[in-house]
């Protein structure tokens, strides 16, 4: 009974095509459903990822058009990852982004592999990582997260070295998303907000069966402890991470556009899934009943801070309903929805495919 990884991350935009644009158009995500919200069937549920939307490839949008732009904090998520081979697929990334008009963030060296950050239209925290070198940078791989490991000096923020590395772009325009920066290998990490990493800890790593593979310290911020845990070795894919603030000094999260409704990880089949639920339940959490999702089937808890975590089963997958060759193309939805289609249709806004 194991967890497989990053399944997907549920995030709130206030305008579905403007989310499209940008996935799509901007960053060479594929659209691979549009359906809608199965609680809120009156608004949109798209899903972007790769080819097929595989699990720890999709970042999916509730659209709510007229939600409140909000605020990161404990019980929320501080940003997710996508990945990318090596350092020149990110220097690409950044020289594309900055002509298009956005503010970049690096790149940065994080030890465990280098990044940059910057935001969606609605304000969503994105990175791009690159898969290395990994954690075996500072710890023997059969030892990885069993002691703690400072960020190195060099590293820090305010240093001058990092403040050269910061200025590294790619010489020359990237007006069209070449293979090696394909970004549809899917995420990197999530990175989470929590208020004791020590019961975070218990979550992840006792209760979930998740391996800790790194214990360090926030790189931006030294004074807050930043862990990460996986999957087998840790290889992108399988990361969540948290960083650890004080409540008397950061507040909860705001949920709004621009956040984290949840995120979900993988479990390979049903039967697992019930396994776990019945291990959640008798540990004392608030769990779920088993929903069904079409495209995958989903339980629903909660970390110690508040934050939804969903465990959602591998498949069936997004080629349930239409071809793979026509994913995200036309409005989609459950039977038991199909008599309401008129209706829900006519509250829609008809995306358009970049």
């Amino acid at each position: 009974m194991t967890i497989q990884g990053l399944h997907h991350i549920t995030l709130v935009c206030s305008d579905a095509q403007r989310t499209v644009d940008f996935y799509v158009g901007v960053l060479g995500l594929r659209l691979v459903k549009q359906t809608v919200n199965f609680d809120d069937p009156g608004s949109y549920h798209l899903y972007f990822g790769n080819e097929t939307g595989s699990p720890g490839s999709a970042v999916t949008f509730f659209e709510w058009p007229r939600a409140p732009k909000g605020h990161p904090g404990i019980g929320g998520t501080h940003h997710f990852a996508l990945r990318i081979a090596d350092k020149n697929g990110l220097l690409k990334w950044k020289r594309r982004l900055t002509d298009l008009g956005l503010k970049v963030d690096g790149p940065l060296d994080r030890h465990y592999f280098k990044s940059i950050y910057f935001n969606d239209p609605d304000g969503t925290i994105i990175e791009i990582a690159t898969d290395g070198p990994g954690w075996t940078m500072d710890e023997a791989a059969d030892a990885l997260g069993l002691e703690f490991r400072a960020p190195p000096p060099e590293m820090m923020v305010n240093n001058r070295e990092e403040a050269r590395i910061k200025a590294e772009t790619w010489p020359e325009a990237v007006p069209a998303i070449t293979p090696d920066m394909a970004l549809r290998q899917g995420m990197h990490h999530i990175t989470a907000i929590g208020a004791d990493i020590q019961r975070t800890q218990a979550f992840f790593g006792d209760l979930l069966g998740m391996r800790r593979v790194k214990m360090t310290n926030n790189f931006d911020d030294p004074k807050s402890a930043h862990w990460y845990w996986g999957v087998g070795d840790g290889k992108p894919g399988t990361i969540i991470t948290y960083f650890e603030r004080d409540p008397q000094k950061e507040r909860r999260v705001q949920m709004g556009a621009g956040q984290t409704h949840h995120f979900a990880l993988s479990v390979p089949d049903e039967a697992t899934q019930l396994e776990w639920r019945a291990k959640l339940v008798s540990a004392g959490l608030r769990v779920s009943p088993v929903m069904d999702r079409i495209y995958f089937k989903s339980i629903y808890t909660n970390d110690p801070d508040g934050h939804i975590v969903e465990l959602a089963t591998a498949g069936p997958g997004f080629a349930v309903d239409e071809t793979p060759a026509e994913l995200g193309q036309h409005l989609q939805l459950p039977p038991w929805l199909e008599d309401k289609r008129t209706t829900i249709a006519a509250r829609l806004k008809p995306l358009i495919l970049p």
